[in-house]
């Protein structure tokens, strides 16, 4: 038998292969570094409006919805979602990322940019804050073009689960 939801239903995804950024492979061009001195790097000040950022309806393929937007906040409230944004000069929100972290993983869900290489910025500052604090994997699901050029690579099923494992079942 089957049941009609009542509205919209959010997927579950676990693709095989899976992205994942590795934290020595980060690519870092010359000119991502001139760029990281033009902002301002913060992480959890501004949490919704990063979210709220990568939710623009006028980007293409938008999946984050309201009440997306409010679980997540939940989740932040909780201390598991968290933000890193980044502002210009001017301090307004020049772009950003934000995830769920578990023990040692950070599972990025969406990144932003409304100004040049600020989404770049906020995973240069994300892979640094892990590589410090010992955490061992960035999962950024889905290997794409974009990630790709920045270092991100894709692996089976079974080698994501096995380092999934590790990062949530070890203390660093």
């Amino acid at each position: 038998m089957m049941v009609d939801a009542p509205g919209p239903v959010l997927a579950w995804w676990s693709p095989n292969p899976r992205g994942i950024v590795p934290l020595d492979g980060l690519r870092v061009t010359r000119s991502m570094r001139q760029s990281a001195r033009r902002y301002d790097v913060r992480i959890d000040t501004c949490f919704e409006a990063v979210v709220r950022g990568c939710a623009d309806p006028s980007r293409p393929s938008g999946w984050i919805t309201d009440e997306f937007v409010a679980a997540y906040g939940r989740l932040h409230e909780l201390g598991w979602a968290h933000s890193i944004e980044v502002y210009d000069r001017d301090g307004a929100l020049a772009g950003g990322l934000y995830g769920v972290k578990v023990d040692r993983l950070f599972a990025g869900e969406s990144m932003f940019s409304r100004q040049r290489d600020a989404s770049k910025v906020a995973l240069m500052a994300l892979v640094a804050l892990m590589q410090e604090s010992g955490m061992a994997l960035l999962d950024a699901q889905w290997c794409t073009d974009h990630l790709a050029s920045l270092g991100a690579t894709e692996i089976p099923r079974d080698e994501y689960l096995r380092r999934l494992a590790e990062a949530v079942d070890e203390a660093p």
